[in-house]
């Protein structure tokens, strides 16, 4: 039997002839309908790629090794500590200048100015970390656009803290004295303004240089660009308000048209570096939200600086070592702080503060979490935490070495210093956990706010527990506070302990004058 015939074939097939051209044009429709199909599938590949990659670079930073993150914190920690140590020494030396005797509001505003400057630097310096972690700043038009906009508002945050910052020295020197000189109002708000805004400037553009230089080098810049800022910040603030106020101050003995002019041309740049602010996209907002932090962090920060002035008078030793005691607890609650809101931004898949999705750790956790939990960011703690002792410790001699602190500090004194430094780390790194993780369930960028109040927190804590171990040593008559051409006396009924200067000298020709 024959098979039957298919219908297809039954049909009878129309003679049809087709031309060639159109024959030319569906074969290079067809090509093109292939490309099509075949760009769809490697769109499709592409963006799977990039979706995978986006999600293993959003899944939170790079993890370094302990080594690695120990070395990356450690230098730029020495580099602060010793900016603060010579911070320390200057303010030892220009506390005694004419303007600084003759207007004992400036004792009150150094704190605060430095904390100010510390926020500021700070922030930018978390803003542009985060910026470059994300990648943001890859693209030399985007980079350009946010360097200019993120300097021109510290720029006008500076000068405006600056002003309150002088104002606020103004009422505290008040509730202390009970009057107010007109020609010390003027004189803080001229010096501080014109040193915010100087000191806005030129670090702001290091912080540019260190954060891009970290990208070079394949650091990460968040363990080493806020510690750089607060080493730089303080001696550079330090020094141009000295400097600036000595200035001020001859020009308001004889002609006293400076200050006037020097206000006047601040309250104008005010505008003006805001509205260029105003046209990044990336500072808008911080442009009218960044303000409260700085403001309740300035007034934080003059409570730690009205403790200073209360006890510089009594303690003669213990302003050489305020900056320093300040300035360590705020750099390392810095890197701190700088650390988990890049992860926290990275773990939003780059949606921003308020995305909680992938973020698994609860906001509220007890104090020995940042010691004992298997979180990332207690690694961290632990490697901040073990560099307070013997960075201090440094430091110390340091000061001692250079016999600036008008005491040789003995063994008691120097169990009692990094009793109190220790526990003022401590507790900023449990108030820093649960302040970044509560800010960004909240909505707020802990880059612009949480920095500000663990800084002045730092400074409150810093010059409390300090006062408290100098006026415990003196309490105890463990030992007194005399000038530095005057040895240290003990008091009758007590026994000098064995002094701390006496164990360096093993390592050093120089003397530290002792009992």
């Amino acid at each position: 039997m024959g098979q039957k015939p298919s219908i297809y074939e039954s049909v009878p097939q129309p003679d049809v002839n087709i031309p060639m051209d159109f024959m030319e044009t569906s074969e290079s429709e067809e090509e093109i309908y292939n490309a099509d199909i075949q760009s769809d599938e490697d769109f499709r590949e592409n963006l799977l790629k990039s979706s995978n990659h986006v999600q293993v670079d959003h899944a939170g930073p790079k993890q370094e090794s302990m080594w690695m993150l120990t070395l990356q914190i450690l230098l730029p920690f020495l580099i602060a500590g010793l900016g603060m140590v010579s911070a320390g020494l200057l303010l030892d030396i220009v506390q005694h200048w004419t303007v600084f005797t003759q207007i004992n509001e400036i004792f009150i505003l150094v704190p605060a100015l430095l904390g100010l400057k510390g926020n500021l630097e700070m922030t930018l310096a978390s803003r542009l970390s985060t910026a470059a972690n994300m990648n943001k700043m890859d693209d030399k038009y985007d980079a350009l656009n946010l360097i200019v906009g993120n300097l021109s508002l510290v720029q006008c945050q500076g000068i405006v803290i600056g002003f309150l910052a002088a104002f606020t020295g103004v009422l505290m020197g008040w509730s202390t004295t009970g009057r107010i000189n007109g020609d010390h109002v003027l004189l803080l708000a001229s010096s501080s303004v014109c040193t915010a805004s100087i000191a806005s400037f030129v670090l702001g553009l290091v912080m540019v240089l260190v954060i891009a230089l970290s990208r070079k080098c394949k650091i990460n810049p968040d363990n080493v660009a806020t510690p750089i800022a607060a080493s730089l910040g303080d001696l550079t603030t330090l020094g141009l308000l000295s400097w600036i106020s000595s200035v001020l101050w001859e020009d308001q003995q004889k002609d006293r048209w400076l200050i006037p002019l020097m206000i006047a041309f601040y309250v104008v740049m005010i505008p003006i570096s805001a509205a260029i602010a105003y046209r990044c996209q990336e500072t808008r907002n911080v442009l009218f939200s960044g303000w409260s932090p700085v403001l309740i962090a300035m007034l934080i920060s003059s409570g730690g600086g009205l403790i200073l002035d209360l006890a510089v008078d009594r303690f003669k030793g213990i302003a050489v070592f305020q900056p320093v005691m300040n300035g360590v607890g705020g750099n390392l609650v810095a890197v701190q702080a700088s650390r988990m809101s890049t992860r926290l931004h990275q773990l939003s898949d780059g949606r921003g503060p308020g995305n909680t999705h992938n973020i698994k750790e609860p906001i509220c956790v007890p104090p020995w979490n940042i010691l004992c939990s298997k979180e990332e960011d207690t690694r961290t703690a632990l490697v901040l935490l073990m560099l307070v002792v013997p960075g201090h410790c440094l430091f110390v001699y340091t000061i001692t070495y250079f016999e600036a602190g008008h005491t040789s500090p003995t063994a008691i004194f120097l169990v009692l210093y990094l009793m109190a430094a220790w526990s003022q780390v401590a507790v900023l790194l449990y108030v820093c956990r649960l302040m970044v993780f509560k800010m960004w369930s909240m909505g707020i960028d802990p880059d612009n706010s949480a920095i500000p109040y663990l800084t002045a927190l730092g400074d409150l804590l810093g010059g409390a527990f300090l006062g408290a171990a100098f006026w415990l040593l003196d309490t105890l008559h463990l030992h007194e506070f005399t000038e530095q051409n005057n040895v240290m006396a003990t008091a009758s009924n007590s026994t000098l302990l064995p002094d701390v200067a006496n164990v360096f000298t093993t390592l050093t020709p120089h003397h530290v004058p002792v009992n």
